[in-house]
């Protein structure tokens, strides 16, 4: 309880002490976890030499079998000083924060292919990945990993270190003021972490922007990366609390700005941003998922970051298993024979996936009984994370049988990626109904297996996907029931769907893990550079 007292004081005390007696101080309880872990770290990299050698003994292929490592490899070779490469005998240690490494959703698809290009690019690196999956073993993770995403890790350069205080970062943990609270939280799980080993170079691949500032605090010699997959709190967050914005009407939060309560919700929201600004402008890699996200990210964090001459963030588009997919699923007119009338929705079941809207939609859609509707269904594919997801798939099954379209809407929980695949094979619409999704790595594999795609009309899935190919479309985007509904029709009724499909697939092939590859690897070199700089 004294450690979460001093993380609540933080900000205040930097108001009031300033920054250089606040950057001692955590320098002081910086250099105390160095010492603390030194032990667990030369445990780790001694573990690590065994490791390979007995994977190595028992003919183990540290490339995983994956033919894009040669586009990696090229990447590398060009990228390294002098045409050699340079820092690829670079041994030190990658932390990456993610602490619900197991989810199996898009974000952890980033994880491992960032890990992935990182054993590649540095083979004597070693990779720690800070979980909180306590019922998860290294094999059982890395099993998962490979059934669900089709990722090979290299096992002897890649270390779980499992903490103990994810609770802290749980919504369910902060009824109330939960993005403060669970923004606190992350900085009791980064102690956590650090607790147990202080890494060389600290990634956050979840959006714990909090934790990365902390650890600059505490490690001003410890580089920070972070993938940002959505902004903690946006200006379109900040606007739907005003019924009368054009966002008023989108979100868990819509319209709720007015009266006394509403007036202190909006204060504590533009509180919060201030302070959210400035741990971004501490991080020095940024990179973001989406357009949607970087612009907003950049009007939260760009002033702050340009006075500490911080770099610029990017765009690097999220991996998505492109090319296998143009493998496993055929495109033709052999294969139209195969499609059946189903819409095909992957997707957490969260509730910011909206899965009530496009269930309110298809059973709009199934009442008009037009030619399209014959034998369509509608099915959603998605992993449970905990009880509460668990709930709401228990909520959502009610409420197909009150809309009265039980019988054509089917569940399928934590499918593994072969299951999937036959999914697309067999689907002819691909569904995603969540306001202001940041990417939409889903979208992207629907368009790679040529599923004509009905999304929101907003965020990653509207400004980076599902846009025109040669000046045609690839997919139709709504908004409301009626509009996703009109949406299914459209589709479904198209006269030459092949067409759409061809296109569609062709402009997936802007997402492959080969391009995520060289993308990740151009800033992990600005980081090892980083590093060695304040190391030598």
């Amino acid at each position: 309880m004294i450690l979460a007292l001093l993380l609540a004081c933080l900000p205040l005390t930097t108001i009031l002490l300033g920054p250089k007696l606040l950057f001692y101080v955590g320098g002081t309880f910086g250099y105390y976890l160095k010492k603390k872990t030194a032990g667990r770290r030369a445990h780790i990299l001694e573990l690590t030499v065994a490791d390979e050698k007995a994977f190595l003994a028992k003919g183990g292929d540290r490339r995983g079998g994956s033919d894009e490592w040669e586009n990696v490899e090229a990447h590398a070779v060009v990228t390294a000083q002098n045409g050699e490469k340079g820092d690829e005998q670079w041994d030190g240690i990658v932390g990456f924060f993610h602490p619900f490494c197991n989810a199996g959703g898009g974000g952890e698809r980033v994880l491992w292919a960032a890990i992935r290009a990182t054993q590649k690019r540095w083979p004597k690196a070693r990779c720690v990945v800070y979980t909180g999956d306590h019922d998860m073993d290294k094999a059982a993770i890395l099993a998962r990993v490979k059934s669900r995403f089709n990722i090979h890790l290299h096992p002897p350069t890649v270390t779980f270190l499992y903490l103990t205080t994810r609770s802290w970062v749980l919504a369910s943990s902060w009824p109330h003021f939960t993005l403060l609270g669970q923004s606190f939280g992350s900085l009791v799980l980064a102690w956590d972490a650090f607790s147990l080993l202080v890494p060389d170079i600290f990634v956050d691949t979840m959006g714990y922007a909090f934790a990365l500032a902390f650890s600059k605090i505490l490690f001003q010699d410890v580089p920070t990366g972070a993938y940002v997959h959505y902004p903690t709190i946006s200006t379109d967050m900040l606007s739907s609390l005003d019924p009368g914005s054009a966002t008023g009407n989108q979100g868990v939060n819509a319209g709720r700005g007015t009266g006394l309560k509403g007036a202190g919700k909006k204060l504590y929201w533009h509180i919060f941003a201030l302070f959210y600004s400035w741990v971004g402008a501490s991080i020095d890699a940024v990179m973001t998922n989406s357009t949607w996200t970087l612009e907003h990210i950049r009007s939260l964090w760009d002033d702050w970051r340009r006075e500490l001459g911080k770099w610029k963030p990017i765009v690097l588009y999220p991996p998505v298993a492109v090319e296998e997919l143009e493998k496993e699923v055929e495109v033709s007119e052999a294969s139209e024979k195969v499609r059946e009338n189903i819409l095909l929705y992957i997707a957490q079941f969260r509730p910011e996936k909206n899965h009530k809207l496009i269930l309110t939609a298809f059973a709009e859609f199934m009442s008009t009984k037009s030619a399209a509707t014959k034998g369509a269904r509608l099915i959603l594919v998605g992993s449970v994370r905990d009880d509460g997801d668990s709930k709401r798939v228990y909520e959502l099954r009610l409420l197909a049988n009150e809309l009265k379209i039980r019988d054509c809407v089917e569940f399928h929980l934590d499918a593994s990626w072969p299951e999937i695949l036959d999914w697309l094979r067999k689907a002819s619409v691909g569904v995603n109904g969540m306001w202001n999704e940041h990417f939409g790595i889903g979208v992207v594999e629907y368009q790679a297996a040529g599923l004509i795609s009905v999304v929101h009309n907003s965020g990653g899935p509207k400004r980076d996907i599902v846009t025109p190919f040669h000046g045609e479309p690839t997919g139709f985007h709504a908004t409301t029931a009626t509009e996703f509904a009109e949406g299914f029709e459209q589709a479904l009724a198209l006269e030459d769907k092949l067409a759409m499909r061809l296109r569609a697939r062709e402009s997936a092939k802007r997402f492959t893990e080969g391009e995520f590859a060289k993308g990740w690897i151009s800033q992990m070199e600005n980081l090892v550079r980083l590093r060695q700089l304040v190391s030598a």
